[in-house]
């Protein structure tokens, strides 16, 4: 028995000092001292979410018809490919969510530009390879292609659409070795390869127009066959506006077009204050509950202080490695669960005291405090995560992402209480108290 107590005392220190490692860091490496060779790096820094860091919300609505019945899937795949597009245009910690059955919400921490961030994700990038024939187009010119040929006007020449974007396989941003310039490679789906190569076998010294939604990008000559497969889209292109078009092209059009409803611009001051309070709120109430069980159960409770300690650093390294993106209803998860915490150890000590007065030896009245305060503590905390869960599954239907912060830190809260109550507290008890004679410290536990 005492065997399994030192194993689980090494086991928790061990644990308490990864779990303080990760809360006092912002970025884990560990190199191999072999090889030097790096085994991780990781940022783990603290996530916050938009009430904290400031930035944009806006509510996006199926831009259809009130009658049209919009297809669950296809909201899904919107809110997939918004969502690539904006981590793809290095906007970080985006939260989508599809709220009911024709609206999406969407969060965008630190953004500096929110309008720019939601026009380009709404664009639809319709790619198109169009036959230019014998005739150079400049860049940015406006053309009617026969993917739409009634849009056309009396007179004008419409040119014939070689392929469409849903023939790109892969997209990627290069930089040309002659100039520097950036270039968009891509390769084409095995079907469409046929199509791009007899067109170019047929079409050497012509002008084929790559064309994105009705404007002329760039109309290179068709030099020699292109018949791998493989080809590149060039032309003035910087970085960013060569990345912004490979993500239109990689994402493709989307299944449902949005429109911006309503959107709402959160402040970083508000965020920096609510932080300082919430961290202010958090050290008060930790500082109140570790005094209150320090006073009311004496050695115990200054024992179980010590596994609060515990419960805290392993709930901060959770947050930062899962990770967790900290909103404000987050942060009162967090703060509840402080108290929820102790809520175990309430049980155990009031039953620690019966069974003292029963005439147990210290050993024997811990155990069965445990093992007798378990099926309330287990029940309770039971009944906790269930209203977890059900807020977590309203916040996902309805796109209250607030809700779901609430409820995935009080839950972890919950798991990581029950684990230092049952665990930590009684091995602490042990080790400092096994060899303990009750008759002469009976003051030491309240009695």
């Amino acid at each position: 028995m005492n065997r399994n107590r030192n194993l689980w005392l090494v086991l928790i220190l061990l644990l308490t000092a990864f779990s303080a490692w990760v809360a006092f860091s912002n970025r884990i490496l560990i190199v191999n001292p072999a090889t030097n060779e790096t085994m991780i790096d990781r940022n783990v820094a603290v996530k916050l979410g938009l009430d904290l860091r400031g930035g944009l919300q806006a509510l996006l609505e199926a831009d259809v018809p009130a009658d049209r019945i919009i297809n669950a899937e296809d909201m899904g795949n919107t809110k997939t490919i918004l969502e690539n597009r904006a981590n793809g245009l290095g906007v970080s910690e985006v939260v989508m969510q599809v709220a009911g059955d024709r609206r999406i919400v969407a969060e965008f921490p630190g953004v500096s530009d929110p309008e720019a961030i939601v026009a380009a994700l709404k664009q639809t990038a319709l790619l198109e390879f169009v036959d230019m024939g014998d005739t150079p187009v400049a860049a940015g010119t406006a053309i009617v292609t026969d993917t739409d040929a009634s849009q056309a006007t009396e007179g004008q020449q419409v040119y014939h659409t070689v392929m469409t974007g849903a023939a790109l396989d892969t997209v990627s941003v290069g930089q040309n070795s002659v100039g520097g310039t950036y270039a968009i490679s891509f390769t084409l789906k095995s079907d469409a390869s046929q199509i791009f190569a007899d067109y170019t076998t047929a079409n050497v010294g012509k002008y084929l127009g790559i064309v994105l939604d009705k404007k002329v990008i760039s109309a290179p000559t068709v030099s020699t066959p292109i018949t791998g497969g493989q080809g590149q889209i060039s032309g003035n292109f910087t970085y960013e506006s060569a990345n912004t078009l490979a993500i239109q092209l990689r994402s493709g059009s989307l299944p449902v077009p949005v429109k911006v409803v309503e959107s709402r611009t959160v402040g970083p001051t508000l965020g920096e204050e609510s932080v300082r309070k919430s961290v202010l709120a958090g050290a008060i109430g930790l500082a109140v509950v570790i005094l209150f069980m320090a006073f009311n159960y004496r050695l115990p409770g200054i024992i179980a202080d010590l596994a609060l300690i515990v419960y805290a650093l392993v709930s901060l390294m959770l947050f930062k490695l899962i990770p967790v993106t900290l909103t404000l209803p987050g942060i009162a998860g967090f703060i509840l669960s402080i108290g929820m915490a102790v809520d175990a150890n309430v049980l155990i000590f009031e039953r620690l005291k019966e069974e003292l007065r029963a005439g147990r030896t210290l050993s024997q009245a811990i155990d069965l405090a445990w093992s007798r305060a378990w099926p309330s503590i287990r029940d309770s905390n039971i009944s906790t995560l269930i209203t977890c869960a059900i807020l977590f599954l309203f916040g996902n239907t309805f796109g209250a992402s607030m809700v779901k912060g609430f409820s995935v830190t009080l839950a972890l809260g919950v798991l990581v209480s029950l684990f230092t109550a049952i665990n930590v507290t009684r091995t602490f008890l042990h080790t400092a108290l096994d060899n303990l004679k009750l008759g002469g410290h009976q003051s030491w536990f309240g009695l």
